[in-house]
């Protein structure tokens, strides 16, 4: 029977700082989206909607460049808009780092995969938040 190494601690360890990233992304999020939707009351606390009618006019724009410059502008709606963001891009981060953990213990198989669901994601992303 053939012996083999496994470094279980190395797995371990990755699979630690994987956990973390993902709470501290969606504690980020989360408290982006909180503090806009603060900013956003503040400023509209009396604005009256009408759920009857959907206006596209008035829904949020959505491209990152519109985000960014609303962020300059202390606008509500793009902080929670941010927020979102960080919530999407949070698990595209837990992907990368995996695909340098898989390089670091050799297992280029993994990589490949994570590099085409990297790609996928990054695909499907592009046509939503570029426009």
């Amino acid at each position: 029977m053939k012996n083999v190494n496994i470094n279980r601690s190395g797995d371990r360890d990755i699979q630690l700082i994987l956990g973390a990233l993902l709470r501290v992304g969606i504690i980020s999020s989360m408290s982006v989206v909180f503090v806009g939707a603060l900013i956003y009351l503040f400023f509209h606390y009396r604005d009256l909607v009408n759920y009857a009618k959907f206006d596209p006019a008035q829904a949020p724009k959505g491209s990152i460049g519109e985000i960014l410059s609303g962020l300059t502008t202390g606008n509500g709606e793009s902080v929670i808009q941010m927020g979102i963001l960080l919530l999407i891009f949070t698990p595209v981060l837990r992907i990368l780092f995996s695909i340098f953990g898989f390089m670091i213990e050799r297992d280029y198989l993994y990589v490949l995969i994570g590099v085409f669901v990297l790609t996928v994601i990054l695909f499907g992303l592009s046509n939503k938040l570029m426009v």
